[in-house]
């Protein structure tokens, strides 16, 4: 059910064929749906650090293997729910106050171990200033055919792992989190900053106090501190990988989402709506996720707190028909676009296969 404020009119759907209206008129509809609530946003801060903490301790309290394994893996999924808060917190749409957003997105990011500062620069300026444009926006990020040729064979064999479908985790740990968030090099930021140093040794210490705590647990109770920490740190830890990677593919992978390599085409291509994926799920999962698969209506507007975008997604829907790629989830059509989203042909501006085969229609120029 709708819970759009008292009088306030939905616009008229725009018919297929008409151009897209500017950003500014879209998010002029939009801004009666911007509502950003304090209390709100904390108490759903509060609640899954508490889910989180108790399965942490699920993790030490239960003594058989399988509990202790599902308390973990239930445990990467809640350190994938409080970033998604930090990630709000980060767009300045969590609460209506900046400082509070600063301190709050950085706890919601400590058990993913992300520094703020750096992620704040990666997303908010790179990846929705510049979505889905070749040599910017570096997030999954498709090569063409003579880039993945020019790879030395690790690294097409790598390349190939990534595009497998099974190999979201590894991509987001070693491309996303090990060279640009865990104190990259300047190759990767292209500059430095000492908030990004700061924000770096704080996650550094709070991984070396979350270990140390687990070393020191299993001492106390005689268990085995190998398997606290696979089942306390390595299991969560790499979940969460998994999750992320996961959603920032799907997010922006699929047959009908274009890839830009010249800017001004890119401009033309309406990229806050054109590049995105609304994934729609059963039983509820999406809003088990913060709803941050309603993912249209936050490249519209990253001001739209987690909590108004399934509202927000419903009216860009209903009033931009035929504009907004919308997808049923299921693991046959995410492992059919795996197949197919391998490399991206810029020239025909279709997807395709590592040997440069097209896998998709390729598409009209803006």
């Amino acid at each position: 059910m709708s819970r759009n404020p008292p009088g306030f009119s939905s616009p008229d759907p725009v018919p297929v064929g008409q151009p897209l209206p500017h950003r500014k008129v879209i998010r002029g509809w939009l801004a009666p749906l911007v509502e950003r609530r304090t209390l709100r946003a904390i108490a759903l801060l509060v609640f899954d650090w508490l889910v989180f903490a108790a399965l942490m301790a699920g993790t030490v309290l239960f003594m058989s293997v399988w509990a202790k394994l599902l308390c973990g893996l239930a445990a990467g999924f809640m350190i994938g729910r409080l970033f998604i808060i930090g990630h709000d917190a980060c767009h300045q749409s969590f609460t209506p106050h900046r400082g509070l957003n600063r301190v709050l997105g950085r706890i919601a990011m400590l058990p993913s171990l992300t520094p703020y500062s750096l992620w704040e620069v990666g997303h908010n300026v790179v990846h929705h200033g510049y979505t889905n444009l070749k040599g910017v926006d570096f997030v999954w990020a498709p090569l063409t055919r003579e880039e993945f040729a020019a790879l030395s064979p690790a690294r097409r064999a790598l390349e190939r792992i990534y595009r497998s479908g099974f190999g979201p985790a590894l991509y987001y740990l070693v491309e996303m989190w090990w060279h640009r968030m865990f104190f990259p090099r300047k190759t990767y930021m292209g500059t430095r900053r000492a908030e990004f140093v700061w924000d770096g040794v704080f996650v550094t210490l709070s991984a070396a106090l979350w270990i140390g705590g687990l070393v020191a647990i299993a001492s106390a109770t005689g268990q085995s501190a190998w398997l606290l920490l696979v089942m306390g740190f390595v299991v969560p830890f790499l979940f969460w990988n998994a999750m992320i990677g996961f959603v920032v593919y799907v997010h922006h992978t699929h047959t009908a989402v274009q890839w830009h390599d010249d800017k001004a085409a890119w401009a033309r291509a309406a990229p806050f709506v054109s590049t995105t994926v609304h994934l729609t799920f059963p039983l509820r999962i999406g809003a088990m996720l913060h709803h941050i698969m309603e993912h249209t209506a936050h490249h519209v507007d990253m001001s739209i707190p987690l909590y108004q975008l399934k509202d927000v997604q419903r009216l860009l829907e209903d009033t931009l028909p035929g504009r907004i790629i919308v997808q049923p989830f299921s693991w046959r059509w995410y492992f059919d676009t795996a197949r197919r989203c391998k490399l991206y042909d810029f020239g025909r501006r279709c997807w395709t296969d590592f040997q440069g085969r097209p896998t998709s229609p390729c598409a009209a120029a803006a």
